[in-house]
């Protein structure tokens, strides 16, 4: 165990005392609407990308930066705000990201124009990173040792389904209101979760002998801004574009420098880069990193064959995802009971293994003809081994540092599914497109030459310019829509083989059990918990 822990005095509870069973369940229900709230809007607005250009006029690329700038902003502050949130008490760090989320909301639903917009979703990352690592931090520093497992698995499924869940309530918002009633949804959560936080949640927080790593905060911040711009950018502008070789270059430097200056902060550093020798919270992220890059990986290439293969509208694409986000929650709830049985090794292993047969039967059975149910059983078999995958994972990365240091666990956990999340989208996603060029090109033979290069950008294209082609129009969405198809397995095989990487590296080397290091006995930072 780190360094961090030594001569330090015990956790002094004051006030009130531990929290019964009844409190547990109120600061559950509390965090995981703040959480749902972060969640929701992280997907959201996708299904909101053509309304808003047609209403500011503004093009693809603005309208993708009000997408992803709320991601780049919560993902390049988790650490910081994390860490921050554990020093000045965790329930005013929440509370206070719920009132600028709840206000940010607000902004944006009445956003006269694209630039307000934006300045909206930036303040909305920032506030989500003061929320989303502390509602985990709350758990982890509040629920008894017996009682934390369940309560993660409750956190961890509303973190995998809930975006899902958001697409779906988002998108039913549009199809029968106006698309600025998506930003009621979280309103709303924040609204609530505010008002159960006030009242339910309690205040720790870490008193520590060292100053903030404030060199520490700014480098993980600029390293994740640069790995996660690259990420977003580089399937638009190009992976050899200028723009995103410096950007590649910055965050690779910008983590170097991060690592070097943790190894050199030592007992002070924002993050004790050491802890990573560990099991735990090795094989927590790298399952984490992987398991969520997949899963935003088959969300990207399920949307377009939903809509453009089998011709459905954006809520019916959205509801299809159900079955999927509904395993992964209800699994996530069953996996601590699981991993108390036959170990959180065994428990991650097959959650692994069930997430590769569910990518290996999409593979083997997806078809233009069988539709939904060719992909079904394999929604499902991946949604249940997600579930699985994911509870223990995060109890391994929360449990490797002390409870002083939850807020910090914590982002480190968020960060790895951001990083995860934006590396699977730019990955798989990339390959579906390769791999639908490469079938289409050579099915062009009598479509009018500029036609098959619009086609060639892809299956919405080509959907969208074959009635120019007259006879032909047929025969070349078949054409699209099989070239998608193969595409797609190519790309699904790819997951294959990375998870069945991870399935080995899990069986082999995956966190043995819950380390002490949360637990009262191990805590060595003065911790205050006030009612």
């Amino acid at each position: 165990m780190s360094s961090n822990q030594t001569a330090r005095t015990a956790a002094v509870p004051v006030g009130g005392g531990a929290p019964d069973a009844r409190q547990l369940r109120a600061i559950l229900i509390a965090v995981s609407i703040a959480l749902m709230a972060v969640i929701a809007s992280v997907s959201g607005l996708n299904v909101a990308q053509t309304h808003m250009a047609v209403e500011w006029g503004a093009s693809q690329t603005t309208v993708l930066w009000i997408i992803n700038i709320y991601t780049l902003a919560l993902a390049a502050l988790l650490l910081p705000l994390g860490a921050i949130g554990d020093r000045l008490g965790r329930k005013p760090t929440l509370i206070t990201g719920l009132i600028i989320f709840g206000a940010a909301g607000v902004v944006a639903g009445l956003a006269p124009s694209a630039a307000v917009m934006i300045g909206a979703r930036v303040a909305a990352g920032v506030s989500a990173a003061m929320i989303m690592p502390i509602t985990l931090a709350v758990i982890t520093s509040t629920f008894p040792e017996e009682e934390r497992g369940k309560a993660i698995g409750v956190w961890t499924g509303v973190a995998g389904g809930g975006g899902i869940l958001g697409m779906f309530l988002s998108a039913f918002l549009v199809d029968v209101a106006d698309w600025r009633w998506l930003f009621a949804l979280p309103v709303v959560l924040v609204v609530v979760a505010l008002a159960m936080t006030w009242k339910s949640v309690p205040n720790s927080r870490e008193h520590s002998a060292h100053s903030f790593d404030t060199i520490g905060a700014l480098m993980s911040a600029i390293a994740v801004i640069g790995l996660i711009f690259v990420l977003q950018e580089g399937p638009e502008r190009g992976w050899a574009a200028p723009v995103s070789l410096i950007s590649l270059a910055v965050g690779v430097a910008a983590a170097v420098a991060f690592v070097a200056w943790e190894l050199h902060r030592r007992d002070a550093s924002l993050l004790d880069v050491r802890l990573f020798r560990e099991r735990g919270l090795a094989g927590g992220s790298v399952t984490l990193l992987v398991v969520f890059g997949v899963q935003a990986g088959i969300a990207v290439v399920l949307f377009p064959f939903f809509q453009a293969v089998l011709g459905w509208s954006g809520l019916l694409s959205t509801a299809a995802m159900m079955p999927m986000a509904i395993m992964m929650m209800t699994t996530s709830g069953l996996a601590p009971m699981m991993a108390a049985k036959i170990g959180a090794r065994s428990t991650m292993t097959v959650g692994v293994a069930l997430s590769t047969l569910g990518l290996a039967l999409m593979a083997l059975f997806v078809s233009v003809d069988g539709g939904y149910l060719s992909i079904l059983a394999g929604i499902l078999v991946m949604g249940i081994g997600m579930g699985l995958s994911m509870t223990p994972s995060t109890e391994a990365i929360t449990s490797s540092l002390p409870r002083a240091k939850q807020g910090v666990a914590s982002a480190l956990n968020d960060v790895t599914r951001e990083f995860g999340t934006a590396l699977g989208v730019a990955m798989l996603g990339a390959l579906v497109a390769n791999g639908y060029r490469r079938a289409i090109d050579d099915k062009l033979g009598g479509i009018p030459h500029k036609a098959a290069n619009t086609a060639r950008e892809g299956i919405a294209n080509a959907v969208e310019v074959a009635p120019s082609t007259g006879s032909h129009a047929q025969g070349l969405i078949h054409t699209a829509q099989q070239s998608f198809v193969d595409g797609w397995q190519q790309a699904m095989w790819a997951g294959v083989a990375v998870m069945g990487v991870l399935l080995v590296y899990v069986a082999l080397r995956g966190p043995k059990g819950s380390d002490p290091a949360v637990t009262d006995e191990a805590e060595t930072t003065e911790t205050v918990a006030v009612r």
